[in-house]
């Protein structure tokens, strides 16, 4: 059973993932983006170029009109999986998922 306190860490730690994401794809303010991605990031996937930059440089390049809309959110401990939906204002939608955590 969860305790309380490991309630209230996973819930700051979805609040945190969601901020971060709505901040680089809704928002597109790459200046406070770079609080929530360490130089440091690791990229995991293949078809996105290494590192913090690649990604930053991928959502530079999709188009003004691209949304992220985030569906199921879970969290254990460091960990949030978030289960979301890339879309465009013209209809378009790409329905992807991917976790963070603070360990990496």
């Amino acid at each position: 059973m969860a305790t309380k306190m490991s309630q209230t860490t996973e819930s700051t730690n979805k609040a945190l993932v969601l901020e971060a994401f709505d901040t680089l794809f809704n928002k597109r303010d790459y200046a406070a983006a770079g609080r929530f991605w360490s130089t440091d990031y690791i990229q995991h996937s293949a078809h996105i170029a290494p590192g913090r930059d690649g990604l930053f440089d991928l959502i530079k390049s999709a188009p003004a009109t691209l949304t992220y809309e985030p569906g199921t959110i879970v969290a254990e401990g460091d960990f949030v999986i978030v289960r979301a939906i890339l879309g465009s204002r013209l209809g378009c939608e790409l329905d992807c998922s991917g976790y963070c955590s603070s360990q990496e």
